[in-house]
């Protein structure tokens, strides 16, 4: 079982992290449509909100906002001469809350006789942002990490991300560049290019049978992908060209063939394979926003098949479907407000492979984003799979909520079907459930999430990591 222990030794954002407060109350006015002599949106005004939610800099001037007047009113169906529609106005509402650009956003409807005045109030996502944090695992002993991300280039949404992990082996990145299509342009296409480079100890073949030379598994990943992206009303799709070169090494990073038993590590029968694939991804977020979500839902299918070409001439199909569903309740909060809203959380996974393909890109279970209470590839490694999990998340404090979960998965009895039967040979279950109690916390580097697990085997595995399971 890997164990991995996070050391937070230093987060810093850019422009400093102020504490928020409430935002002044919207006027009461009128926005139900019978109440209009001219019911039709007469004007859209953008207010900015800065740091400590003021209109108004010191000097009374006007917030000035990173955001484009342009992109924002580009996310919005109701405009200026249209007939105004309560409905819509709430619709436009949760799009722009959506936007990850955003912390908050505020609508007011102010009547005139000529028409309806929307004013929308705008509290930015403060980017670029500059961490650092440092820790110890079992592959590659003491690390540091940096890590640099931009959301809103351009005042456009455009994002850049950089995250960098030296430590004494081996130096690891993930880097991408996203452009979001724009919804105000009716052609407007996005792309997407990333490029990575990993290495972690495998959760497919794992200490129960280890290597020739008694050294653990370890995975290593280097790759990118160039993704076009789409949105058509509320979905949205991505189809990329992607590339994955996958070795598995020893404890030296020496290239590993087989495992202590002879069994075979990969397709091509060297320790490495390479996966070139074109994927078609298409999802519906109906969540009120993408961070932190307090209600609605997405659902994600997603297709990638593999072209023969590199080592291993791999060929096949990998399918899936991911559905997440959040449901407020008030139960023991009452509807306060708080970082963490009280609500019940629902997730299920489906997967499947058709054709070959290698071992270690097997769909294993167990872990902190799969069965909680199990170590990570613990439960299964299959050419199928099917997870269920429900939380019930509640707020303790402002900056403190309580979660009470519930995870289950199966790999369908598919794990005799994976080339060497990783998962058969290493007596992995293939089907096991788990439960506990988490507390997540806000903090300058995001959110922390601290899960005690128990699984169906009485086992109990402690969680510290960041972001919520789902």
């Amino acid at each position: 079982m890997r164990v991995q222990i996070i050391m937070l030794i230093l987060a810093m954002l850019v422009g400093g992290n102020q504490k928020a407060q409430a935002l002044p109350p919207p006027p009461k006015v009128a926005v139900v449509q019978d109440l209009f002599v001219n019911p039709t949106v007469k004007d859209i005004q953008i207010r900015f909100l800065s740091a400590k939610n003021k209109l108004v800099d010191d000097k009374g001037q006007p917030i000035v906002g990173r955001t484009h007047r342009n992109f924002i009113i580009g996310n919005l169906k109701l405009k200026p001469g249209q007939a105004f529609r309560e409905d819509i106005l709430q619709e436009d509402l949760q799009r722009l809350r959506r936007l990850d650009v955003f912390d908050r956003v505020n609508v007011s409807v102010a009547a005139e006789e000529d028409g309806a005045i929307i004013t929308y109030d705008i509290k930015e996502h403060h980017f670029p942002e500059l961490t650092f944090g440092g820790g110890s695992n079992g592959d590659v002993g003491v690390y540091v990490q940096a890590g640099y991300e931009d959301g809103n280039i351009n005042g456009v949404g455009d994002r850049f991300n950089f995250t960098v992990q030296p430590s004494t082996k081996d130096v690891i990145f993930d880097t991408q560049f996203l452009s979001r299509p724009h919804r105000a342009e009716a052609n407007s296409w996005g792309y997407s290019v990333r490029a990575f480079r990993n290495r972690d100890l495998s959760r497919t073949f794992n200490d129960d049978i280890k290597l020739a030379n008694n050294s653990t598994a370890r995975e290593g990943r280097v790759g990118g992908s160039i993704s076009v992206l789409k949105s058509v009303n509320d979905w949205d799709t991505a189809v990329g060209i992607n590339y994955t070169r996958i070795s598995l090494r020893d404890r030296h990073y020496n290239v590993a063939k087989v495992d202590r038993l002879g069994n075979q590590l990969s397709v091509s029968g060297t320790g490495i394979d390479d996966l070139v694939t074109v994927s078609l991804a298409v999802s519906r977020d109906q969540r009120d926003r993408r961070s932190n979500p307090t209600r609605g839902s997405i659902l994600t299918l997603s297709t990638e098949q593999a072209i023969p070409i590199g080592l291993g001439q791999i060929s096949s199909n990998r399918l899936r479907g991911n559905y997440i569903q959040y449901v407020p309740v008030s139960w023991v909060g009452h509807g306060k407000q708080t970082e963490f809203p009280e609500m019940v959380a629902f997730n299920v996974q489906l997967g499947t492979i058709i054709g070959d393909f290698p071992p270690a890109d097997a769909f294993d279970l167990g872990g902190n984003n799969s069965v909680r209470g199990y170590g990570g590839g613990k439960v299964g490694s299959g050419r199928s799979y099917g997870l269920a999990s429900v939380e019930y998340r509640f707020p303790i404090m402002r900056s403190l909520g309580g979660v009470v979960f519930a995870d289950f998965a199966s790999d369908f009895d598919s794990g005799k079907t994976v080339l060497g039967e990783p998962g058969v040979l290493r007596n992995k279950p293939g089907i096991g459930y788990g439960y506990g109690i988490g507390l997540r916390a806000k903090s300058p580097i995001g959110q922390l999430r601290g899960d005690l697990g128990i699984n169906d085997q009485g086992n109990i595995v402690f969680i510290l990591t960041t972001g919520q399971r789902f």
